[in-house]
């Protein structure tokens, strides 16, 4: 059975409290819950971190916390800090990359979400690339849009970025992307065109989450992804109760595809990162 990286997304910036009680939003939280998805196979966690009234946060003593008790409970698990834009200043957003996290999101275009513009000037991403070269932090590009792999592409050229970037196709944010399965393949084409060493993962957003995963296995992708940021149910009548359920949920569809989960080795490996201090 071949590895597959399953990286879980615990807490995102748009889910609160109130609409699962299970979303982890204190660095206590958040350690805990992804020491319990590590133990359910997971072996990337991506973070984001929140104010005490749940609004995001940039602050880099919350993603220490996060990161240092992530280290200390879950060996070798890759760290992935998030550079979105929701709810947070755009010259803030890279204020945690001197933490050196293992990788670090970065979307390379603009693209709408249901209430705002998720804006990603060229400025932006390359300071945000540049500062990730800096400090040894590989990118994962967020590809919401065809056009976002050419911007990685560019970045390549800059020589601020490895020819061998790990990208991540986003699919089913409402009016960006649609989770459709003939858009992935033409996304995968043009991966496959312009960042021909790229490895390669797929989201799907809410509903979308488990049918994403299958469209990914089917294919041959190096990774999934699931977790509370992107999707807060497991079936219309009732809601997930942890990450940890989530990253079963999604092991178990590995297996269905004869596929079994990375550890965290040689999650490391695939994605050509170093190894774990």
């Amino acid at each position: 059975m071949r590895p597959v990286v399953l990286a879980v997304a615990i807490t995102g910036s748009v889910p609160r409290k109130s609409d699962n009680p299970a979303l982890p939003v204190t660095p206590s939280e958040q350690i805990e819950s992804t020491h319990q998805a590590f133990e359910a196979g997971a072996s990337l966690v991506h973070i984001h971190v929140r104010n005490p009234d749940e609004s995001p946060s940039s602050d880099p003593d919350l993603f220490r916390a996060v990161q240092e008790g992530v280290s200390r409970h879950c060996p070798g698990m890759i760290i992935q800090f998030s550079t979105g834009g929701r709810g947070r200043d755009a010259g803030a957003r890279g204020s945690a990359l001197p933490l050196r996290p293992d990788m670090a999101s970065l979307s390379t275009g603009s693209v709408n979400f249901p209430t705002i513009v998720y804006e990603n000037g060229e400025a932006l991403v390359t300071s945000l690339a540049t500062s990730m070269k800096t400090y040894g932090v590989a990118p994962e590009i967020e590809i919401f849009d065809l056009s976002h792999i050419h911007g990685a592409r560019r970045l390549i050229d800059a020589g601020l970025m490895s020819p061998r970037p790990h990208v991540q196709f986003v699919l089913g944010v409402k009016n960006a992307m649609p989770a459709e399965e003939h858009l992935l393949d033409i996304l995968l084409a043009e991966k496959q065109r312009v960042l021909p060493h790229a490895t390669w993962t797929a989201a799907g957003i809410g509903k979308f989450q488990t049918m994403v995963m299958d469209w990914v296995l089917v294919r041959d992708g190096d990774g999934v992804r699931t977790g509370l940021e992107d999707n807060i149910r497991v079936s219309r009548d009732r809601l997930a109760s942890s990450n940890a359920e989530l990253v079963q949920i999604a092991a178990e569809r590995l297996a269905a595809h004869g596929r079994r989960p990375a550890t965290p080795a040689e999650a490391r490996h695939m994605l050509g990162l170093r190894e774990a201090v």
